[in-house]
């Protein structure tokens, strides 16, 4: 178990990181989800042992290694800025952290062999890095990794160099692979939708900070704060802020939503109201969605999806559809959405409590 209690870590009078708490269980898989510059690297560093914390301490299995360096500590970690020894072969390269702990000649070359395949690089193993391409370089610092069986893996961003259809692959092998050493499993990424096909939990930073930790379908479906909803979009949240007034959350005479009856307790005022992009229906049928209109500002066709970026108020909005669907700009299209789909933030960013009534 890996425990980050009130860590914190400035560099000159920068703050990278601020104030993070944060358990991860052994054999656990855990995505740091993130902008560029929210701190998952710096993060990830104070992990690994590279860095040392200005405030707080760092556990392992309950012992303090806060000044423990990353040289006596059970660690692999890879970046999106693959790292290999250039005079060594792919097969050596893979090798490397088995030959220093001294493991013998036919164990290595079994795990060798074994990450190799996994990772599509045994036609290349007698080669040199710099003779292979970025994502067979990448792969390379993969398997290094793989075979290390360190106790805590790091991979920041480590797909990121690769094409689609082996980082398809590879985000659904992963997981598995790292799994079987029962270690804890850390990756860092930008993307939500590369979180959301990792599974396992996701703490999702900003700026230095954790805003939310949790089981990552349960972080995506119910966001505690308007940022870790927007840092969970993609593409991004559509907000409106909203004035609630006895039973309905109104923005002047252009939208009226019922408010649910798990949430006539809060007192009136302003709120902000959100959706996710899918959540969002093009030409609505039925009465059960409250429906408004808004006007196109352009549509974007991605082949099986359609991206529909609409004004509506003084919000731009952005509808995700399946489908090729085609709008003039200027044109006032009706759209559509479940009450039970909308995020509800009070004024200070924070979710609102859905309180179920009392029976009588």
């Amino acid at each position: 178990m890996l425990e980050l209690r009130n860590v914190s870590k400035s560099v000159g009078v920068s703050r990278h990181i601020t104030d993070v708490s944060l358990t991860l269980e052994s054999g656990s898989l855990n995505v740091l989800l993130g902008p560029t510059l929210a701190g998952k690297t710096s993060l990830m560093r104070l992990m690994a042992g590279l860095d040392v914390p200005t405030a707080g301490t760092i556990h392992v299995d309950g012992q303090d290694v806060t000044g423990v360096p990353v040289q006596r500590r059970n660690v692999a970690m890879v970046y999106q800025q693959f790292i290999n020894y250039p005079s060594l072969t792919v097969y050596e390269n893979i090798a490397s952290p088995l030959r220093v702990k001294g493991v013998d000649r036919a164990t290595i070359d079994r795990d060798v062999k074994r990450a190799a395949e996994l990772m599509r690089l045994t036609p290349y193993l007698d080669r040199t890095p710099l003779s292979l391409s970025g994502g067979q370089q990448q792969r390379t610092a993969l398997a290094r990794a793989m075979v290390k069986q360190a106790r805590l893996v790091l991979l920041d961003e480590p797909l990121a160099n690769l094409d689609y259809k082996l980082r398809e692959e590879l985000r659904e092998e992963l997981p598995k692979i790292f799994a079987e050493t029962g270690a804890i499993f850390v990756y860092a990424t930008t993307e939500p939708q590369e979180a959301l096909l990792l599974g396992g939990n996701t703490a999702v930073m900003h700026e230095g900070r954790i805003a939310q930790f949790g089981r990552t379908i349960e972080v995506f479906r119910h966001p505690v704060n308007l940022t870790s909803a927007r840092t969970f979009a993609d593409p991004p949240l559509n907000t409106l802020s909203v004035h609630k007034t006895g039973d309905l959350f109104a923005h002047g005479g252009l939208l009226s939503v019922p408010v649910p009856d798990t949430l006539a307790h809060l007192p009136d005022g302003a709120y902000t109201i959100a959706l996710q992009p899918h959540h969002l229906v093009v030409e609505p049928e039925g009465a059960a969605l409250v429906a408004l209109d808004a006007r196109v500002d352009v549509t974007e066709i991605t082949g099986s999806e359609s991206f529909i970026h609409v004004a509506f108020a003084d919000a731009r909005w952005v509808i995700l559809a399946a489908g090729v669907l085609e709008y003039d700009p200027e044109q006032v299209i009706r759209l559509g959405f479940d009450l039970r789909n909308l995020l509800i933030f009070g004024a200070d960013g924070h979710a609102v409590e859905h309180r179920t009534a009392k029976a009588a």
